[in-house]
């Protein structure tokens, strides 16, 4: 599913098309997505998006009246096309503004969401409760060892706890475990300040590097003009199970940890 890298590539490829343009009018061809699209969504035709932003993996239409929440669910796609251009079959939700481009939410599967709030949207109930944002000062190594002293949960499944810190899924706890060398395998609760240090550092480099690349097309991501991530191609451990690491050449293991595949070096990463 699109993570935050992707999130914030979409954010940034759509920002000069709808930042400061007036919405004409929103079609919503299919209401029943992974909540349903509410009719108020209509009240942001005639209204100018003054802001596109980010939290965790929602991006934000903010205008004078409301606010529109997306998220991409787990192959959604956001793209800017000519409003006239013909609707395919899970193309479920348009916002078209009057420069004649529209906002166009592509989701096969469904489990994305279209929102709306008149209220501060970082106090909506599916916002309100989120860790902070890993690449900001908010985010840091004395924070992360204190809220895990005696957590015996992994250190891969703490990472990726959207209540800790937002953004860190699968694919990038695992590439942020093994720039660190630590394994996905270590109890939260027993990590040293130290090891933390590492590990932050690490989660900030992998995510602008997957913010620079586009992020990571595995399945259904594209960004926002339809092109691919790049991502994918500097991948050191994630979905290269059996392979050699790159920096010993032992070979990648794959375990389950909370119904998530986990790939790590046994090498590199104690």
């Amino acid at each position: 599913m699109p993570e935050l890298p992707e999130v914030e590539t979409t954010r940034r490829g759509i920002s000069p098309y709808v930042e400061g343009k007036v919405v004409k009018s929103i079609i919503i061809r299919q209401p029943k997505l992974r909540w349903p699209v509410p009719d108020s969504l209509y009240e942001l035709e005639g209204q100018k998006i003054n802001a596109v932003s980010r939290r965790a993996k929602y991006l934000l239409l903010q205008s004078a009246k409301g606010c529109a929440i997306l998220h991409l669910g787990m192959s959604g796609s956001l793209r800017v096309i000519d409003a006239s251009l013909n609707a395919e079959k899970h193309d479920h939700v348009d916002i078209i503004f009057v420069t004649g481009k529209a906002l166009r939410l592509h989701d096969p599967r469904r489990f994305g969401a279209v929102l709306w709030t008149h209220d501060d949207p970082l106090q909506h109930k599916l916002l309100s409760k989120l860790g902070p944002e890993p690449l900001s000062d908010a985010f840091y190594a004395p924070l992360l060892y204190k809220i895990s002293r005696k957590r015996k949960v992994s250190i891969k499944q703490f990472i990726m706890n959207a209540q800790i810190v937002v953004g860190v899924g699968n694919i990038y706890a695992s590439e942020s475990l093994f720039m660190a060398g630590i394994s996905p395998n270590t109890a939260a609760g027993k990590m040293s300040l130290l090891r933390y240090e590492k590990l932050v550092e690490a989660i900030k480099i992998i995510l602008v590097r997957a913010i620079k690349q586009g992020g990571t097309t595995l399945r259904d991501f594209v960004q926002a003009e339809g092109k691919p991530g790049y991502f994918q191609q500097q991948l050191q451990v994630y979905a290269r199970s059996g392979e050699e690491c790159n920096i010993c050449h032992s070979l990648i293991k794959k375990i389950t940890q909370g119904q998530r595949s986990s790939f790590y070096c046994p090498n590199c990463q104690t």
